[in-house]
């Protein structure tokens, strides 16, 4: 970590404390966009448990270095280079200045110091603040933060940093400035300063204490009417912590602002989050209730990292799950509570379904592929390629079978021993795991290699009934398969899995469960083994029927689950299943099932027939009045695309699409009246409200206009989604109706309808960049046919004045949503959506590297598709390899292409 000039790879092994530390720093910033002048006064000390240095290196990039001082002397021996400041024969402890010019109008990175729209702000994590000043910009160096900001008062009338406001005024020649003072120790990575033309939404609260605290939300002043979500979601998000973990808000005050040119959603730093306008900004004129709700997630989800990532941080960026773990389950359980509280288990299953959904679609492939590692990565060539699902979604579900495991009560005994423990520390995921170990009386060292073994275990689960002895034996075995070979490297033994059971009877009522050796049966009908052994058998006795098995209820670890449950099975369980997450894994296990023989079929030419009882039983959920319209939405919405095509021993993504949209037109002209019954039922009349309730009927409604698009004769639909869009009074229902137009036109070759509505909407909300975004990923995602491929129309809106290659949103809405998001379309047998990826990935990786690392993820997968698939593929990637400059897309690439 020492070494400035970044190796090919980094690895944890190597992990050596640093041979300086740094106690206090104080930073001068004079503000000007080309030539920012950063004076950086630090006390700097020898660390007494590293070995002893020759000298002192410290990071740097794209800085001008200006002079150094040591003690209020100048200081001879500091030598500039590409990747950092080196000074030779320094004391043991002193005080040293240096000052350096940046420019921040240049960084098209979007990582350090920026512009954007007129305004200063910065991205530090994970390795920014080299790019602001010289520094050993490593997570294990905190120190506390006074900052002093100095900008024209005309230009950059708001200047905000990390903490408190100690004191501000005006300056000679109509400049002012302001001092911050951040009280608590932190790394380097959570430094943020905001300079800006820019109006606040303000709170006051008192914290549990009876402390008062100031709430900001600073937005550009047209953005100001969309701030009222987003601090409402602070509101909550303080109140939750302090009522579920007993944690306060430390500082006076908490801020957030937001800005449109982001790499990231958002970004923690010590009270002054930085946020992507995407999760700050909403009405509902402009936000669909999924980003009402991603928003007030990614508020709690940054809020808590105050005590989860602030007050407790990271020893080194291997630890990354440390805090980005647990942090997403934190903010889970955030959002679950504020769906259905502490007791409505089906509104807390919905929240968890869409949660697993993410997971299995993109977690799971990533263990698939070249780029799997595991929750603690052993090894990197660029820190900012393992921002993953695996590190934030896996690892939320590491930390949450703690609490399967010890329950509500022992997590948060966990929980409090951790910061006893270690506030005001940079640990380890160790660290987290002892904590929860002892305060619970536990031995987890075989826990441990859920963070040390990549790649997703497999559960094969065998039953045996003894009707004589009334015993149910389910003997389980535990592996991972074929796992990609960056991924088995890393398995050295069985994990500890607690598997969540029930036993469900003939009536569709869960069973006592009694296990051998109990004196009586439980009064709880689902049961949590700790699964431990390669293959161990748990018997169940006083069983008085054959049962079905209820298997890894709430998805109680990130497993897959292999049990031949038969069609009829499936279909009872859906009916039946007291779990409300495994009565929706019933019918997606039914659904993908049926699915993938279609594919097989679709792939040979053979005729697609789709059996009645699938039919039947998603005419039983739809019609299910007893069921929660949030919950039907999710188990009638087929699993995706890409996620079938995973599946398959050879991913074909043009038959998966035949095969996904003969289902769809099935399922619509065999339920057609159930379909316009549901639409009419589930309309929400009156004033828009983002709650649950009135989310989970738009969401059914939606669903059953975007079913009644695919029947033989589509004019009604059209008739429905033309009339909702003229009339909707929010995002939700005008964005779900367009949609469905432009499939619809899609399968008809075009229609006067699609295209005006779209021609609508730009003009509606052409001052809205959010909104247009939307405008561009639903085009981006249309179905597309033959004589109008969506290439051609993503081609063309790349040319459209509303599109910016350098604002990530924008290609996010556009290039992304293509590449990753309309598999059918993007996979063209001709090649062309690959060529097109390539000259993406390589026009971002000139202008901001993160950007186009992430692009470059879409084609990891390519060894799993089909040879015609493959060459086109493999032709692209080794186009990027040989044109690309950035370590952040050689990484990619190059372990693609390994």
């Amino acid at each position: 970590m020492a070494d400035t000039a970044t190796p090919n790879v980094i690895r944890r092994a190597d992990y050596a404390p640093p041979a300086f530390l740094i106690d206090t720093v104080a930073l001068e910033f004079d503000l000007v966009p080309e030539r920012t002048v950063v004076r950086n006064t630090m006390r700097v000390r020898r660390n007494p448990e590293a070995a002893r240095a020759a000298h002192l290196e410290l990071m740097g990039e794209q800085l001008e270095f200006v002079s150094a001082a040591i003690d209020g002397k100048p200081f001879a021996n500091a030598h500039a280079h590409d990747h950092g400041l080196l000074l030779d024969n320094v004391p043991d402890q002193f005080e040293l200045t240096l000052t350096s010019i940046c420019n921040p109008a240049a960084n098209t990175t979007l990582s350090g110091l920026y512009v954007s729209g007129g305004n200063f702000f910065t991205q530090c994590e994970a390795e920014g603040f080299r790019r602001i000043t010289y520094f050993l910009d490593r997570p294990d160096v905190m120190a506390t933060f006074t900052v002093t900001l100095r900008a024209s008062k005309a230009d950059y009338p708001v200047l905000l940093s990390n903490g408190n406001l100690l004191e501000e005024g005006d300056l000679p020649d109509g400049r002012h400035f302001a001092r911050w003072e951040d009280p608590f120790r932190k790394p380097s990575y959570l430094f943020a300063l905001v300079a800006g033309k820019l109006v606040a939404l303000e709170e006051r609260v008192k914290s549990g204490s009876g402390k008062e605290k100031l709430l900001q939300v600073w937005v550009e002043p047209h953005d100001l009417d969309k701030t009222r979500h987003a601090m409402d979601s602070l509101i909550h998000s303080i109140r939750w912590d302090e009522e579920r973990f007993g944690l306060e808000l430390d500082l006076d005050r908490f801020m957030i602002v937001a800005v449109s040119d982001f790499n990231m959603g958002a970004m923690e730093n010590k009270g002054l989050n930085i946020f992507n306008t995407k999760y700050v900004l909403a009405n509902p004129e402009t936000a669909t209730d999924t980003d009402f709700a991603n928003i007030e997630a990614v508020v709690g989800h940054e809020y808590f990292h105050n005590w989860t990532g602030n007050r407790v941080t990271c020893r080194d960026w291997f630890q990354l799950s440390l805090k980005e773990g647990l942090t997403v389950f934190r903010d889970q359980e955030f959002s679950a509570d504020m769906a259905g509280g502490a007791t409505d288990e089906a509104a807390r299953a919905t929240k968890r379904i869409e949660d697993v959904r993410v997971l299995r679609q993109m977690q799971f492939a990533e263990d698939a592929g070249p780029m799997a590692h595991p929750v603690r990565p052993e090894s990197y060539v660029e820190i900012n390629n393992f921002y993953t699902m695996t590190v934030y979604e896996k690892g939320s579900e590491v930390v949450r079978m703690y609490q399967t495991l010890f329950g509500r009560d022992g997590f948060r005994k966990g929980m409090d021993l951790y910061f006893r423990r270690h506030d005001g520390q940079a640990v380890t995921c160790d660290d987290f795991r002892h904590a929860l170990a002892d305060a619970n009386g536990r031995d987890l060292a075989q826990f441990e290699r859920w963070y040390s073994q990549a790649g997703t275990p497999r559960v094969s689960v065998r039953t045996q009934y003894d009707a004589a002895q009334q015993r149910y034996s389910v003997t389980l075995t535990q592996g991972y398969g074929e796992a990609a070979p960056a991924a088995r490297e890393t398995q050295k033994g069985p994990l500890l899995i607690p598997f969540a059971i029930g036993l469900i009877g003939k009536d569709g009522r869960d069973l006592p469960l009694q296990l051998e050796g109990e004196a009586q049966a439980g009064k709880a009908t689902t049961r949590v083994l700790e699964f431990t052994q390669t293959e161990q058998t748990f018997t169940f006795v006083n069983v008085a029927q054959e049962p079905l098995p209820s298997l890894l209820r709430n998805f109680s670890a990130p497993v897959i689950v292999e049990y031949d449950y038969s069609a009829q099975q499936l279909a009872f369980l859906l009916a039946h299943d007291s779990d409300p997450f495994n009565r929706w894994e019933a019918g997606q296990r039914l659904a993908t099932r049926e699915l993938l023989t279609l594919a097989g079929r679709a792939a040979t030419g053979v005729p697609l027939q789709l059996d009645d009882s699938v039919v039947a039983a998603f005419a039983r959920v739809l019609t299910d009045e007893t069921l929660s319209p949030a919950f039907r939405e999710l188990a009638l919405m087929l699993p995706s695309e890409a996620y079938l095509a995973e599946q398959m021993a050879e991913s074909n993504p043009a038959a998966v699409h035949a095969a996904r949209q003969f289902v769809r037109k099935r399922l619509a002209n065999a339920l057609r009246s159930d379909w316009l019954n549901v639409y009419e039922q589930h309309r929400t009349p009156g004033a828009y409200e983002a709650t649950p309730e009135a989310s989970g009927h738009r969401a059914l409604k939606n669903l059953a206009l975007s079913y009644l698009a695919e029947l033989d004769d589509p004019a009604e639909a059209v008739r429905l989604a033309s009339a909702q869009y003229d009339a909707a009074n929010n995002m939700t229902d005008r964005s779900a109706a367009l949609s469905v137009l432009l499939n619809a036109s899609a399968a008809n070759g075009g229609s006067a309808e699609a295209q005006q509505a779209l021609d609508d909407f730009y003009r509606r909300f052409e001052k809205e960049p959010l909104v247009i975004d939307k405008w561009f990923a639903l085009q981006a995602t249309q179905r597309g046919s033959a004589q109008r491929p969506v290439i051609d129309v993503v081609r063309r809106l790349m040319t459209h004045p509303a599109f910016n290659l350098k604002n990530p949103n924008r290609a996010r809405s556009l290039i992304f949503s293509f590449c990753a998001a309309n598999p059918a379309q993007f996979h063209a047998e001709d090649g062309s959506g690959y060529a097109f990826w390539a000259d993406q990935v390589i026009a971002l990786d000139a202008i901001n590297p993160q950007v186009a690392a992430r692009l470059a993820r879409s084609l990891e997968l390519w060894r799993r598709f089909t040879p015609a698939l493959r060459d086109g593929m493999r032709a692209a990637l080794e186009k990027v390899a040989a044109q690309v400059k950035s370590r952040d897309v050689r990484e990619i690439v190059e372990k693609a292409l390994a």
